[in-house]
């Protein structure tokens, strides 16, 4: 079988805030339909990677490239229209539900009432749609941000804690969601997380970082396994654990 494209490359890339360096990545290669799940501490850049992921933020040092073209400072509109970001706490408009779903759609010229119907009746909010958004619970906008980005066939699906603090139904609906969009769009999916469980459930491969840096990566099962790295194994107990010198 033939390798999946690369499709986003980080290369010399350091990111930093007050003279603090957040993010210190040599070189990351992330492939077409990959499902991806990065996990790390509190402070260890998490946020900071997919926001450079998401072309929202361009790197102080290093390069990014796209299908294999190095981004500008300012990525042009189409490189920004292949990915999209579901945030934990997702800006929603004071329209209703059907009408937020809409959005990217109506951004890019086009009315597709049908599949904003159909996404609506996949996160099981169709009896809302005509509901101001700002009425439902956290869970609930949840689910409208996740119809929002689908809605668009992205490329790429970032997700930041996109499930945090939601009950057990809200979780297993956008968990759920996002299997099948993997699997029947190949979707390349990239999600923070803090739920170890979590990225056990659904992703395919796993990136560790600690402090700015990516200590580890590999395929979901050995990465969860006894023979997983050290630091992986540690972090995973819950133990303290510091990136080695060659790290």
């Amino acid at each position: 079988m033939a390798a999946a494209e690369v499709l986003l490359r980080l290369s010399g890339v350091r990111q930093s805030y007050a003279g603090r360096c957040v993010v210190d990545v040599p070189e990351l290669q992330l492939h077409q339909g990959e499902f991806l799940a990065i996990l790390g501490p509190s402070g260890a850049g998490k946020t900071t990677l997919l926001r450079l992921l998401n072309l929202l933020e361009a790197p102080h040092e290093g390069a990014l490239f796209l299908s294999g073209d190095r981004l500008p400072g300012r990525p042009l509109i189409e490189h920004r229209r292949r990915v999209t970001t579901v945030f934990q706490r997702p800006k929603l408009l004071s329209r209703s539900v059907e009408q937020n779903v809409a959005l990217g759609l109506e951004m890019r010229g086009i009315s597709d009432p049908a599949r904003v119907a159909m996404l609506l009746d996949r996160v099981g909010l169709k009896d809302l749609a005509k509901v101001s958004a700002l009425q439902l619970s956290g869970g609930e906008q949840q689910r409208v941000a996740l119809a929002r980005a689908l809605a668009i066939q992205p490329e790429i699906l970032l997700l930041d804690e996109a499930t945090a603090n939601l009950d057990p139904l809200n979780t297993s609906i956008i968990e759920n969601l996002l299997r099948e969009e993997h699997a029947t769009q190949k979707t390349t999916i990239i999600f923070v997380t803090h739920n170890q469980f979590q990225a056990r459930r659904l992703a395919e491969s796993c990136l560790l970082m600690l402090e700015g840096k990516v200590v580890a990566r590999s395929a979901a099962d050995h990465f969860f396994s006894p023979a997983a790295d050290l630091q992986v194994r540690s972090f995973l107990a819950g133990e303290l654990v510091i990136p080695s010198a060659s790290s």
